[in-house]
């Protein structure tokens, strides 16, 4: 990745987060720092991702979610309470942006939050306008509004595609 670039990765295939993940550790390989955040994922020993943590302090890892199960799986009640830790955990997101305090910045599953109105469309943008310009940044998750097309440099779609074992056809 190009220092000062937004990417996206979307789309309702698997391995976007692992796309993500290859990003960052492709910048370590620069000598580059990343934070990754991560949303709508439950709490860190939720995904199996801890071996990153052999990688700090150059990349670190966050979960501002205390629930051990994804986010739509939760109860109304409980998704109330993990709102908080939520917008916690973005607002971490636009101090790093601010302060510039690495150089990637990985958002993993952040377009959920904005595609469930957990955060403004607004406050998405300022987020992005608001990144150093050497600074790169990555944003995953399924749905990517076409509203913020002019604000990203690229866009990496994956795609789950069910192939028929009888025919073999897609």
């Amino acid at each position: 990745m190009k220092c000062g670039r937004v990417e996206v990765i979307c789309g309702n295939g698997l391995g976007k987060t692992a796309l993500a993940v290859g990003k960052g550790i492709t910048a370590l390989t620069r000598q580059e720092n990343v934070i990754m955040i991560q949303f709508l994922k439950g709490s860190p020993k939720q995904e199996g991702l801890e071996i990153l943590k052999c990688m700090e302090p150059r990349f670190k890892l966050f979960r501002f979610e205390k629930a051990d199960m994804y986010f739509e799986n939760l109860s109304e009640e409980e998704k109330q309470e993990e709102l908080i830790n939520i917008r916690n955990g973005f607002n971490f997101a636009k101090k790093v942006v601010a302060t510039g305090e690495c150089d990637l910045l990985i958002l993993d599953e952040v377009l959920g939050i904005l595609e469930k109105n957990i955060v403004s469309l607004e406050d998405f943008e300022k987020l992005i306008s608001g990144k150093e310009d050497g600074m790169g940044l990555v944003l995953t998750g399924r749905v990517f509004p076409e509203e913020l097309r002019s604000r990203v440099d690229a866009i990496s779609t994956i795609n789950y595609i069910e192939i028929d074992k009888e025919t073999q056809q897609c």
